[in-house]
């Protein structure tokens, strides 16, 4: 809908809408409120995901990776910060109180998206449903997008799988309770400084180097971090994840820098194809999380993160150099 209803707008409604979702489940009187209340804050959330191409659109070409790399950072520093401060709110005040400060917090971004957000109204004569059908044909049309997404998603799901794996090596190997592992998680928080510095990167063309070094990171990451959990090494357990971390927001920075540059009317739709790839490989690391945690343990689970990099990298080694005139790499 990015594509289609200006924007400042759509923003806004999805911002109501998620203080209504985390109003409700805050007071949810049930388990089947709980998920409704919640289904509406987590469908409503996207108003983040819009926000990304709509910056993009708004910067000059010379500055759109370091746009991207700032809003980028801050986005990915709230995921991170999320997790631990969720878990000490509920240890203090309990679950409730997580959803309820969230729904505070929610109110005063709407404030504040609604006193400095311009208005964008995006230039399409298609109608919703041509919107819709023509989203996923961008991965037809643009073999950069296909790139993008196939290298995102490797990264984003081995993210995903070191996240979901993580508590159970550090609550079984270390004796972590749950504010030592929110204090771990940390860490990850860490990794949301390399955002700034690859917009940075990519506006000054070294999208390939900055991208093979984001796989190659990630590739050495998990073998530090599997050699860590079985010494019982918790500081270079949490270098690793700080350095997979990076890699991960780094490729995505650089990504998004090239991605949003392939058709400047469609960034929304863009957006929307690539993140759903996105979403589908985090799944998907976490089911491999769960799957090789139990069959061979936190080594198992380092060996494949590290594989799966590795691989990625190896499908990046086969893309071509593209002629600089052109001023979109993939």
């Amino acid at each position: 809908m990015a594509d289609l209803v200006e924007n400042r707008r759509l923003i806004l409604i999805c911002v109501a809408g998620t203080v209504v979702g985390l109003v409700g489940t805050a007071l949810a009187p049930s388990a089947a409120t709980f998920m409704i209340a919640s289904s509406v804050a987590g469908v409503c959330s996207v108003g983040a995901q819009i926000i990304v191409p709509f910056a993009a659109t708004m910067a000059k070409d010379e500055q759109r990776g370091s746009v991207i790399g700032n809003v980028m950072g801050g986005l990915i520093a709230g995921i991170m910060l999320a997790r631990p401060a969720a878990n000490f709110i509920a240890s203090a005040f309990g679950w409730r109180a997580v959803f309820g400060t969230s729904a505070v917090l929610a109110v005063a971004i709407f404030a504040v998206l609604w006193l400095w957000l311009p208005r964008r109204v995006p230039v399409s004569d298609l109608r919703y449903g041509g919107i819709l059908k023509s989203t996923f044909a961008m991965l037809r049309d643009h073999p950069a997008l296909r790139r993008r997404a196939l290298y995102q998603s490797v990264l984003f799901g081995v993210f995903s799988l070191f996240w979901t794996a993580a508590p159970f090596v550090l609550t079984q190997r270390f004796g972590f309770d749950q504010r030592e592992i929110a204090l771990f998680a940390l860490a990850g928080a860490g990794g949301a400084l390399s955002a700034p510095i690859a917009g940075r990167l990519a506006d000054r063309g070294f999208t390939r180097a900055g991208t093979a070094g984001a796989m190659l990171t990630a590739t050495v990451a998990f073998l530090i971090a599997g050699w860590a959990g079985v010494a019982g090494a918790i500081v270079l357990l949490a270098l690793a994840a700080i350095a997979l971390d990076a890699a991960a927001q780094a490729n995505q920075i650089i990504s998004q820098r090239i991605i949003y540059n392939l058709d400047p009317q469609a960034r929304g739709r863009i957006k929307a194809v690539y993140m759903t790839c996105l979403f589908i490989a985090a799944a998907g690391g976490s089911l491999l999380a769960g799957a090789t945690y139990a069959g061979g343990s936190w080594i198992a689970t380092a060996l494949t993160g590290a594989g799966l990099s590795m691989a990625v990298l190896a499908a990046f080694a086969t893309e071509h150099r593209r002629t600089r005139s052109t001023r979109v790499s993939i």
